[in-house]
């Protein structure tokens, strides 16, 4: 019970004070002391990072278009989507997802739906990503890419395929999984994906507030 008296679920989680601890190129980490259920106030660490966007793009043959990336945190190769952050102020998610699938694979798409929305993972960071669902695809062109990106590997995969691969561990990029799976969901059930502009209230904008903030401290 809440110190309100109010029944689960009607607790003020506030934040009592804040400490930032690092702010870097794509996060910051910040401390908060956090008001409890019964009057605690303890310690939460949170990352606060750019949004980014995925797209799970199908090809007329149905293979749903990957790309093998090198990850330095883990140190290995993954199967991903096509994806990229959301780094510039007022920039639109599916213009974002446009521009990492021509320069991640080469390739553009007539047709857009938004697919599913992650909180990666929300016990510790604010992260959310937007998979968007692409087909009806041609090439366009494809800018020189840089760092990681100039070792990518282009994988067409069935979607079936692609499926297992994620059930058998193969696929363990979160991104990747949550698309594939509900891509594979959204057809065996006949649900109809959202429009490509639908709203997303889970948008992070917190970091990029913050680079906006620093900006104009330094101007």
């Amino acid at each position: 019970m809440s110190e309100h008296g109010g029944g689960p679920g009607s607790h003020d989680f506030e934040t009592v004070s804040s400490k930032t601890v690092y702010s870097g190129a794509i996060l910051a980490l910040r401390l908060d002391q956090v008001a409890m259920p019964g009057g605690r106030v303890v310690e939460r660490e949170v990352i606060e990072h750019h949004g980014a966007v995925a797209v799970a793009a199908i090809d007329d043959d149905d293979n749903v278009v990957l790309i093998r990336q090198y990850r330095h945190p883990i140190g290995a190769r993954l199967l991903e989507l096509p994806a990229g952050l959301l780094d510039l102020p007022g920039e639109d998610p599916l213009e974002a997802a446009k521009r990492e699938l021509a320069e991640e694979t080469g390739l553009a798409a007539r047709e857009w739906s938004v697919l599913v929305d992650v909180a990666l993972s929300p016990g510790f960071t604010d992260e959310a990503l937007r998979v968007y669902f692409a087909r009806d695809l041609y090439d366009t062109h494809q800018p020189e890419p840089e760092n990681e990106e100039a070792d990518l590997e282009l994988v067409r995969m069935p979607v079936e395929e692609a499926v297992r691969a994620a059930l058998a561990g193969e696929i363990v990029n979160a991104t990747a999984v949550a698309g594939v799976l509900a891509l594979a969901a959204a057809r065996a059930g006949g649900i109809e994906l959202r429009s490509a502009d639908a709203p997303w209230p889970g948008q992070p904008t917190a970091f990029l507030r913050r680079k906006a903030s620093q900006r104009q401290s330094e101007g």
